[in-house]
């Protein structure tokens, strides 16, 4: 039944051109540069540092490697960074 929601979510997205991070509940990660990364729909914080931010995502984790980090916003499912971000990177489960 799960895999019939997700079909009909990823058909839906596709073909009535509605936003696939809301419809396929997928992280949405929005950068200023390299010192802002604003991140929507994870389900969660792992691991952070002032080097590093590893959050939740519907499968898998969003990892975030730099230097000076910051958390200026923190919801339950939204999160502003500050810091030197060198790199985004997306780990499947």
């Amino acid at each position: 039944m799960k895999k019939m929601h997700q079909r009909m979510r990823a058909w839906m997205s596709k073909y009535l051109a509605l936003p696939s991070d809301v419809l396929l509940e997928l992280p949405r990660v929005t950068m200023i540069g390299q010192i802002h990364a604003y991140i929507e729909n994870h389900q969660g914080l792992s691991v952070y540092s002032d080097t590093e931010l590893r959050l939740k995502a519907n499968k898998g984790y969003i990892l975030i490697k730099g230097s000076s980090f910051v958390l200026r916003t923190m919801l339950p499912e939204e999160i502003l960074l500050e810091g030197n971000i060198d790199e985004v990177k997306f780990i499947p489960d």
